[in-house]
């Protein structure tokens, strides 16, 4: 009685999942077709989820309080996915990744054959978070990026600029012959910022407040710092270039040392006992063969 009770609620939950998605697939073909020729192109797995998303976020997340998209759109800036996803279409995509992960939880269960009411209970809260652990990702890896490529921008600013070109011609110069990146596509917005009519000093603070890094706030203020008190700009960029190398340096340093704490844990839970067991068995089975034991 209760495998087919289970069966029926599973069957159920798949039919409602799916006319969900189905009637979110005929509800996009209303929504307006977006404008992404200035955003970034979409991830491969979050195309097969972005019909849905369109529809949420037209109906439902244009109404959301200002203030919690608002927040949306900081962590978003911060993670350098505004110009992916808006704050509206993000809350869409935890909704979607909600339903999804509750869906494959129930698959899942119907098919190993047995039922769990506080899977089917934690399931739509971590299809909730996944988006949040994802953002968190993104953020880590473009700090790290951004870290490690800041002194090579750096470098090309300092010889465009000793070399004759004001700032925004040495900027572009940083672009072309830089490699892909993050902070590419951050000096980028600087330069067009520039190119709009925006100061340099309100530019650049654009700049420290999207990525929020020490080293690049430190970088942004030094030049603000310079402009206003009419010293070398080359001077300056070549004060920081060597100072983000020389941070750079010390990082790699720290994480050498840190090395031998980290691997501890592993020589004591994984490879000590292996060793002892790959040293003691023959000790064993000659004491068990002579009797010894």
């Amino acid at each position: 009685m209760s495998e087919l009770l289970f069966s029926s609620a599973v069957l159920g939950t798949g039919i409602a999942t799916f006319l969900f998605f189905a009637g979110l697939f005929l509800l996009a073909a209303s929504v307006p077709d977006e404008d992404r020729s200035w955003m970034d192109p979409l991830p491969t797995w979050l195309k097969f989820l972005w019909p849905p998303i369109k529809v949420i976020a037209w109906y439902i997340g244009s109404n959301l309080p200002p203030d919690y998209l608002d927040r949306i759109d900081r962590q978003l800036l911060r993670t350098g996915a505004s110009f992916l996803i808006t704050a509206e279409q993000f809350f869409a995509l935890r909704v979607v990744m909600a339903i999804l992960v509750l869906l494959i939880t129930v698959v899942l269960m119907e098919a190993a054959g047995f039922f769990e009411p506080l899977f089917i209970l934690l399931a739509p809260i971590a299809g909730w978070f996944f988006p949040l652990v994802w953002l968190s990702d993104m953020r880590k890896r473009r700090e790290r990026e951004i870290i490690k490529q800041l002194p090579v921008y750096l470098d090309f600013l300092t010889m465009a600029v000793e070399a004759g070109l004001n700032l925004t011609g040495a900027l572009q110069q940083a672009m072309d012959k830089g490699p892909k990146g993050m902070i590419r596509s951050e000096f980028g917005i600087v330069l067009r910022d520039l190119r709009s009519g925006l100061s340099r000093a309100d530019a650049f603070k654009r700049l420290a407040e999207r990525i929020d890094l020490p080293e690049v706030t430190g970088f942004v203020n030094s030049m603000i710092q310079a402009e206003r008190m009419g010293s070398s700009m080359a001077a300056t960029l070549r004060v920081q270039a060597e100072q983000r190398r020389t941070e750079r340096f010390q990082r790699a340093e720290k994480m050498a040392m840190e090395a031998p704490v980290k691997l501890v844990f592993p020589l004591i839970a994984f490879i000590f006992p292996v060793t002892f067991i790959i040293i003691g068995f023959p000790l064993v089975m000659k004491f068990l063969n002579e009797g010894i034991l």
